[in-house]
């Protein structure tokens, strides 16, 4: 037993990560149906228009917190001036400027910052002696001296790529910004609490999926004791419409599932992680699918042991696998799919299943070997490992739901942990709506942008609009845009 221990180390350290095998593909196999890859769309060039300070001015009189907005010379500015009506208008004569009020705001291209500065003249009206300004364009936040690009680009770089905000409060200081950390973090929260409806809706839309997949990854959030942060759980749920969300709990427990699904009617398809079949033992309403990766994985362990008893059963996976990557190259009706499954598929799982239960009789067969235990784990997860075989919109595996939540993992190596689980929270709720928003190839930024600026006047009677999947229908061929990106219009 030690030796199988000290065998399976060295596989972790040294061996193969990937499952995948190099094998000879048929020939004719790559050409049943015809593939053929969208072209790529250039961007369009756009004209951007910049001048650098000459002047450093050391305290702004818009400021919101005690040290305000600074920056130092070396900074890019751009103007925008606001135009007072009374100047345009039929009055237009009466109105004379007298001066200028400037509001500083702090902005963002993807890869530089920039201060808006924002020329609001002040009129006085000739006859009455009535002074008017015409105000900035009011932000995300109000009375914030952030433009949304400023607040997307912050929320982009920690979310999708991973880069954590005292990187990019260094980022600031190094560009000549000078901000404190926790306005940042003060930024953020705000954000995710503007987008926490849409998440909810998004997450509604989840669970009326007729094939639901859901997995569990850890995390740490929060403080447990001094020195020790507390074990806490994301669960990701995959709906049938290419939509994720990313629940936070701080337990793994059965009643973390009651709760996600108590609305939820349909297929379920998870790995093995016991409480899943407990809850669907438990629910009629729920048909429960299992994973073939996760039964694959229980081989792969075994190679050292059995590496050509161990194939078989490989070859045996790998064809179903086959037969399941024909199916995607071609979109069929689902009486096309399932039929194409029953004539292809069936036959090979139920040889495989039929050769399990003969390995399982074998005298020889050690019962704490990690063969038997592969083949225990098909042989007794065999209705659920079928599944797929009687509904065509049921997939084989959860690796879908395990590509979205490679996020986390992600991550965790660079930002580490939630502070708090608050945060935590507000992790998943962004990070499902960035994660969604790839799956329906949306740009993140440009959708961001957009509802940060729309979900405080969006009906809340129809928040599922602004979920990605309708968003993309909506709005995104009318999506609302920053101040600096219209500069370059």
């Amino acid at each position: 037993m030690l030796q199988k221990q000290l065998d399976w180390f060295k596989q972790q350290v040294f061996g193969q990560k990937s499952e995948r095998r190099l094998v000879d593909v048929p020939a004719e196999q790559g050409h049943l149906f015809d593939n053929s890859a969208p072209a790529n769309l250039a961007d369009a060039p756009t004209e951007k228009i910049e001048y650098t300070r000459k002047k450093k001015q050391k305290q702004r009189n818009d400021a919101v917190t005690d040290s305000g907005l600074r920056f130092d010379d070396t900074v890019t500015v751009e103007e925008i001036r606001i135009e007072a009506p009374e100047l345009t208008g039929p009055e237009a004569d009466q109105y004379i400027v007298i001066d200028e009020h400037i509001t500083y705001r702090l902005a963002q291209r993807p890869s530089s910052y920039v201060v808006l500065k924002y020329i609001q003249p002040v009129i006085k009206h000739k006859g009455t002696d009535v002074l008017t300004t015409k105000s900035a364009p009011v932000p995300v936040f109000e009375q914030s001296m952030a433009d949304v690009s400023f607040i997307t680009g912050l929320i982009i770089d920690k979310f999708l790529y991973h880069q954590p905000l005292y990187r990019q409060h260094q980022k600031l200081q190094t560009n000549g910004i000078t901000l404190s950390r926790s306005t940042l973090t003060n930024y953020v929260h705000r954000a995710a609490c503007l987008l926490k409806p849409i998440y909810d809706a998004l997450l509604r839309s989840i669970l009326l999926s007729k094939v639901l997949a859901m997995d569990e990854t850890p995390t740490k959030a929060g403080k447990k004791k001094k020195g020790k942060m507390q074990q806490a759980w994301f669960w990701p749920l995959l709906g049938d419409q290419n939509e994720i969300a990313f629940h936070y709990a701080a337990s793994r427990a059965r009643i973390v599932v009651d709760g996600l699904l108590q609305d939820f009617q349909g297929t379920l398809v998870t790995d093995g992680y016991p409480v899943y079949s407990a809850y669907a033992r438990d629910n009629e309403n729920i048909i429960h699918a299992q994973c073939w990766m996760h039964a694959r994985r229980y081989f792969i362990h075994a190679e050292n042991e059995e590496p050509e008893t161990v194939n078989s059963a490989l070859t045996y996976i790998r064809t179903l696998y086959k037969h399941d990557e024909i199916l995607k190259t071609k979109a069929l009706s689902d009486d096309a799919r399932l039929a194409y499954r029953s004539q292809h598929c069936k036959p090979i799982a139920d040889e495989f299943f039929e050769w399990c239960q003969q390995q399982a009789s074998r005298a020889e067969l050690l019962p704490a070997s990690l063969f038997a235990k592969a083949i225990n784990y098909a042989r007794n997860h065999e209705t659920q490992l079928k599944v797929f075989l009687s509904d065509a919109n049921v997939p084989m595996d959860t690796g879908a739901v395990e590509r979205g939540l490679r996020v986390i993992p992600m991550g965790k190596k660079n930002w580490l942990f939630n502070w708090t689980e608050v945060g935590a929270e507000h992790t998943g709720i962004i990070q499902s709506l960035i994660v969604t928003c790839k799956m329906h190839d949306i740009n993140p930024n440009i959708y961001l942008t957009d509802v940060l600026q729309r979900v405080s006047m969006h009906p809340a009677s129809r928040v599922d609009d602004l979920i990605p999947r309708n968003w993309k229908e909506k709005y995104s061929g009318n999506f609302l845009r920053s101040d600096l990106d219209r500069l370059g219009q």
